[in-house]
């Protein structure tokens, strides 16, 4: 089921079915939902099985952009449903936080939501999980950045319109010092509410890398949806462990800016446990967390150069048809090359202007209004209006009618009688002259 965003109180639709985690829970549909993953399975909590299985540490140059920079000193904000208190992997990592759903707690560590409660905790360890130790347990793309934990609530799961949610969570995070803003959620719907330009152009005019997620094709999500098909958002598609486009977790569109792995991802559920699952909510916080790599390797570097360090370093997919491809975007993301490499400096974001995009479509006046460039006109005087005539009723005869009507006329009908008396008149006389007489007496 589909909502409209635009209505109050919308809700996201859900991407996917949270399955049984480690607590061998049934699978159940979703009520509404971020970009939640298309299943999950229990994986093995012995520490170095887990730093085995994240295989795109070392498959996406992630390990290796460790030797120039671990993310410290950048802010990633997860709007997302609460990153959960327990697990011993956000230790140190979360540093403030805060509630837009209206039924979370206050610092946003209480996970919203019965169906999605985990999925802000998954994500939130794939972008910047501690580990349990030094080579042990879940460990981020950006071990050594901070979060901030904003939840949302999904359907009736929040008391606040989920626009107004995300608008406020997008104005809490620029607010709160983030650097970076992971969105791993979706409407399914190319459109969104116009409360949402201002409050993106908020965090682009204070240079936020903001990051969506594509949405999984595999649930029901055949195109991708906003917030990330709003110019300037980096979005990402999702990929297999052969760097092929996932048919279940992904999902395709122009606005697709760069891909990532988005099966068999591992993740830290609020109360600590582990699950695998997948989908691009996943693929996201991967690049969320590239992103941290770079702006605290280049802390020069502007929003918009991030993005485009990060798009242009991305390696060629095997199946694109073109740069950039509908399922790929510019290709599959390499953090070390995306860290080291020496890209000149942008003036604008490569993944568009929202500012142009509303002026286009939203018809928003010119800030300043423009100044006018003739001076005003001098109009001559009017000539005095001619003098009111009363009506008068259309049987009252008057002086023209008649001059020009009724004596005229008059004239003429008696000249015709007497015409007609004369004539009368004269033939009466010559029958009376030519009728016979009778003998005299």
């Amino acid at each position: 089921m589909t909502r409209d965003p635009a209505r109050a109180g919308a809700a996201l639709v859900a991407i996917g079915v949270v399955a049984a985690l480690l607590t061998g829970a049934t699978a159940a549909p979703p009520t509404g939902g971020a970009a939640a993953p298309a299943s999950t399975t229990a994986v093995r909590t012995t520490d170095d099985p887990v730093r085995e299985a994240e295989y795109w540490l070392d498959a996406y140059g992630v390990r290796s952009a460790w030797a120039t920079s671990k993310g410290a000193g950048v802010r990633i904000a997860i709007i997302d449903t609460g990153i959960g208190r327990g697990p011993v992997e956000f230790d140190g990592a979360v540093v403030g936080g805060t509630d837009v759903s209206g039924t979370g707690s206050a610092d946003g560590r209480t996970p919203v939501g019965a169906v999605d409660a985990n999925h802000g905790s998954w994500v939130a360890s794939l972008a910047a999980g501690r580990g349990t130790g030094p080579d042990a347990g879940m460990i981020g793309v950006a071990p050594e950045a901070e979060l901030l934990s904003i939840s949302v609530g999904f359907g009736t799961a929040a008391k606040v319109p989920f626009t107004s949610q995300i608008a406020d969570a997008m104005r809490w995070a620029v607010d709160h010092g983030a650097k970076v803003i992971n969105l791993s959620l979706t409407t399914n719907t190319p459109d969104w509410d116009p409360s949402w330009d201002s409050a993106f152009l908020y965090a682009y005019d204070h240079d936020v890398v903001v990051i969506a997620a594509a949405g999984n094709r595999g649930s029901g999500t055949n195109r991708v949806g906003a917030p990330a098909t709003i110019p300037g958002v980096l979005t990402v598609a999702g990929v297999d462990r052969q760097g092929k486009a996932s048919v279940e977790a992904s999902t395709q569109g122009i606005t697709i800016g760069v891909s990532a792995p988005s099966e068999s991802l591992i993740g830290v559920s609020a109360d600590g446990k582990l699950v695998q699952w997948n989908g691009t909510s996943g693929a996201a916080p991967i690049v969320a967390g590239i992103a941290a790599l770079v702006r605290s390797a280049h802390p020069e570097m502007d929003a918009n150069s991030v993005i485009n360090q990060i798009i242009r370093t991305a390696k060629p997919a095997t199946g694109a048809t073109a740069v950039p491809d509908p399922l790929y975007g510019y290709g599959l993301v390499d953090a070390a090359t995306a860290v080291n490499a020496s890209i000149p400096a942008v003036a604008t974001n490569p993944m568009g202007s929202l500012r142009d995009w509303i002026r286009l479509y939203r018809r928003a006046e010119v800030q300043p209004a423009p100044e006018p460039t003739v001076g005003p006109v001098t109009v001559a005087p009017l000539p005095n209006a001619d003098s009111v005539t009363r009506p008068g009723s259309a049987l009252t005869p008057s002086t023209e009618t008649l001059l020009y009507g009724s004596l005229p006329l008059f004239g003429v009908t008696l000249t015709a009688i007497l015409v007609a008396l004369g004539v009368t008149a004269a033939v009466r006389r010559v029958r009376s002259a030519r009728a016979p007489r009778g003998p005299s007496p």
